[in-house]
């Protein structure tokens, strides 16, 4: 699933790439994950330009010259290809936008469970959840004490806290076991259980375990200066690594899977 760090380097890398650059066609292959009509987007989006993307939770932000905004939530298997034209199609490819420059940017969802909306910037709030969800992890207004601020609203599992979204967007299932890990806190602690010490460091671990990650999957999503790329996910610590030894103690690392969620933590480092 993509998240932070993912989205973070598409941002940087359309910022480079794709700003100031016209739209010359719009192809709608498979219409399920669009939240605006197919035939809107097919017919307005030729003619206009891309401007500067940004970034909101796991919504990247392709804005446009016109004032409106391509929203777009990969969900869980949602991918970004910025391709020459003749690149072969991926069987799921949803979306096919001709750029200026003979190139191609296009959405692929393996899964089709994305969201594509097509909105004018001042009318994002019409999207689901989206003055319901809290503020970006990465947002400089998030600061220690806002966080435990809205912590104490939360009760419950520490990490369903932390991937939910009303207290903070952006963090999905695999940097919460990596941001419980970097901060020695148990997955399945209750908020109420924890000290404000503990509270403080997963703020620390959460900022220091995304700025870490972001260039290190940047690095991997770019090929001829192409963007085209699989999910990079070795570097983690304990996501997905059950069974192994921990890199701070040694001891196997444990993985869970309930409600088709996968849970990795170090029973020894974060008892």
């Amino acid at each position: 699933m993509p998240e932070i760090p993912e989205l973070e380097a598409v941002r940087a890398y359309f910022n480079v790439h794709i700003a100031g650059k016209a739209i010359l066609s719009a192809g709608t292959r498979i219409p399920v994950v669009f939240r605006t009509p197919a035939a809107e987007l097919r017919e307005t989006l030729p003619g206009d330009a891309f401007a500067e993307t940004s970034r909101r939770g796991k919504f990247l932000l392709i804005n446009l010259a016109s004032g409106r905004v391509l929203a777009v939530n990969p969900m869980l298997t949602g991918r970004f290809q910025f391709v020459p034209p003749g690149t072969r199609l991926a069987a799921k490819t949803c979306l096919v936008l001709g750029v200026e420059g003979d190139r191609h940017l296009r959405y692929v969802d393996e899964r089709l469970m994305g969201k594509v909306y097509l909105l004018p910037a001042d009318a994002l709030g019409a999207i689901p959840g989206w003055t319901k969800n809290g503020p970006d992890l990465m947002d400089p207004a998030l600061t220690e004490e806002e966080w435990l601020r809205r912590l104490r609203k939360h009760r419950g599992q520490v990490k369903a806290i932390l991937t939910n979204a009303e207290f903070v967007q952006g963090i999905g299932n695999a940097y919460s076991d990596e941001i419980l890990w970097e901060a020695r806190v148990n997955p399945y602690t209750a908020r109420t259980a924890l000290a404000v010490e503990d509270l403080r460091r997963l703020f620390a671990a959460a900022r220091e375990v995304m700025a870490r990650a972001t260039p290190l999957v940047a690095a991997a999503m770019t090929r001829d200066g192409n963007l085209d790329y699989e999910e990079r996910r070795d570097f983690m610590q304990v996501h997905r690594r059950g069974g192994q030894p921990c890199p701070r103690c040694g001891a196997p690392i444990t993985e869970i899977t309930a409600n088709q969620r996968i849970t990795s933590f170090c029973r020894t480092c974060q008892p």
